[in-house]
């Protein structure tokens, strides 16, 4: 593994070299001085209007399989990647593949999902990770994990096709608050909402469902299905992402579109009870495999990777159509990103860089950075 990088103009990215036991993790300083101050510029520019560039910037190696998901930690410079070799950035402890990972908004715990059916949640304790609880239940494999936004619940999926809320109490205990049954298939990935305790699910049964409880008594509900009807996928819905207001959604489908969808949520954050999702717009034609992932930026720089080994990238258009709203646009496909299926796609949460983290099929993890070129 690399340890030392200098890229251009950029300060030196430092990669600790890491024990053969301990695949995944890296930590990545922070970019200071020139190049910060020219991001800081560029926000306020039209990306549309520059020359814009994915640049491979790190290859993280070490898993011995498939890399399935890539998580950047919320507080701390920190990336884990789960993989079909049964590992995470810490050690065998599941006894399948490891499907998905999800950091807490502390930046303390990490939840890994896996196909032996069950969720770890680590913890972190500075100078290593201990498994602090294994949640048991789902009949079979477990597919996502996700935290919400205080870190009061968590979230998982399964094949079995039911969602499972799980409420955290103290002393390292988690308790099945729901389990919720409205999906027909595989059930492929859950996420919170970013400022709400609204649920949301896709799944190989083509939709995405949305759960939410309308008391604090955390009896949830399905009070939305999009579908077909509401001008949803047509085939199973692989991925979720929102916006960093959490008024825009983005979904991904192997029907190879990207569909966004936004909700009136002041509404709902006033109390007036639940704002539908209606579709706003569908990108095609920009892949032409399955897309597997999509993630949204803090700065609204939307990514997907898929099954054609590509990451596009899409903003939004500063031109609206006032009868049909708001349009995307592709600011830039790195064609064969990988040398094959990408699974994921996840942007640093950090303002300060556009680092976008990438895993797939061929076993590597990258680490890629959005840069204005002359």
């Amino acid at each position: 593994m690399i340890n030392n990088l200098r890229v251009g103009l950029m300060e030196e990215i430092n990669f600790p070299q890491l024990p053969d036991n301990q695949t995944g993790l890296s930590v990545i300083v922070r970019f200071r001085g020139e190049r910060e101050r020219e991001r800081d510029e560029g926000r306020r520019m039209d990306l549309m209007e520059k020359n814009m560039e994915l640049i491979e910037v790190q290859k993280l190696e070490g898993h011995t399989d498939r890399v399935w998901n890539a998580a950047w930690n919320p507080v701390s410079p920190i990336l884990a990647s789960c993989s079909g070799d049964n590992t995470t950035v810490l050690e065998e402890t599941h006894t399948r593949t490891v499907r998905s990972c999800s950091w807490s908004p502390s930046g303390k715990l990490l939840a890994t999902a896996s196909f032996d059916g069950t969720t770890a949640i680590w913890e972190d304790l500075g100078d290593e990770f201990e498994c602090i609880s294994t949640l048991e239940g789902h009949e079979n494999e477990v597919k996502s994990v996700s935290w919400n936004a205080s870190g009061s619940y968590l979230a998982t999926c399964s094949r079995d096709k039911s969602v499972w809320i799980w409420e955290v109490l103290g002393g390292n205990e988690y308790d099945c608050a729901s389990v919720l049954n409205g999906h027909t298939q595989d059930v492929k990935m859950v996420l919170w909402h970013p400022t709400m305790d609204v649920l949301f699910s896709c799944s190989y049964d083509n939709t995405i469902k949305v759960w939410w409880s309308e008391d604090d008594d955390g009896d949830y509900q399905c009070v939305q299905t999009l579908d077909e009807s509401t001008n949803g996928h047509s085939s199973t819905v692989w991925a979720i992402s929102f916006n960093a207001a959490g008024d825009k959604m983005v979904t991904c489908s192997d029907d190879l579109t990207l569909k966004i969808w936004r909700a009136d949520i002041s509404m709902m954050h006033s109390g007036e009870g639940y704002a539908p999702w209606t579709h706003v717009c569908t990108l095609s034609g920009y892949h032409d495999r399955t897309i597997f992932s999509t993630h949204w930026s803090s700065d609204d720089i939307i990514a997907s990777g898929a099954g054609d080994d590509a990451i596009g990238l899409f903003v939004e258009s500063k031109q609206h159509d006032s009868v049909n709203g708001p349009s995307f646009n592709l600011l830039l496909k790195k064609e064969k990103a990988h040398e094959m299926d990408i699974n994921s796609v996840q942007w640093s949460p950090s303002k300060e860089n556009r680092l976008l983290a990438s895993a797939s099929d061929d076993g590597m993890v990258k680490i890629w950075q959005l840069e204005t070129i002359p």
